[in-house]
């Protein structure tokens, strides 16, 4: 299987989507029940940075994935300042990242979006080469390379 990794044109069209996103989520609109945003600080600008990113609720902690794998600029953030911010449906909270590299852990996190939203993923992984029909080591194959964090929402301060 061959991964194909997204082209500059693409990621210049994602970065210019990505105002429009955070706008409609901070709203309550948009993609909000499969979009959040995530807010880290810039591991050399010390600037709050945000990314919208595509999650799963798992229990009561968000994961997200970087198609980009650890060289994401959101993930080598939290992997330095592991504390975050996420506006998810309009409302705000504080988390503890925690970063993943694991392929079996990131393979389940990929096998679980896979059972919820078989079209979406399934055309998202296809396009980077991912097959048809699979098994569950090629999932373990096109999970090497890609990142995983895990959103530990943190107690509410009154």
């Amino acid at each position: 299987m061959s991964k194909q990794q997204p082209t500059g044109l693409t990621w210049r069209l994602m970065r210019r989507m990505s105002t429009r996103v955070i706008r409609l989520v901070a709203a309550g609109r948009g993609p909000a029940k499969v979009v959040l945003v995530l807010t880290t600080t810039g591991r050399k600008s010390g600037l709050p940075r945000q990314t919208p990113l595509q999650y799963e609720q798992v229990g009561d902690d968000y994961y997200i994935a970087s198609a980009r794998g650890p060289q994401a600029d959101w993930f080598r953030n939290l992997q330095v300042d592991p504390h975050v911010e996420v506006l998810l449906q309009g409302r705000r909270f504080a988390a503890q990242a925690q970063a993943v590299t694991d392929p079996m852990r990131i393979a389940d996190f990929l096998a679980l979006r896979l059972e919820r939203h078989p079209l979406m993923v399934g055309l998202i992984m296809r396009l980077e080469g991912f097959p048809l029909r699979y098994t569950r080591n090629d999932l373990e194959k096109f999970a090497a390379g890609k990142a995983l964090a895990v959103l530990h929402p943190l107690p509410q301060v009154e």
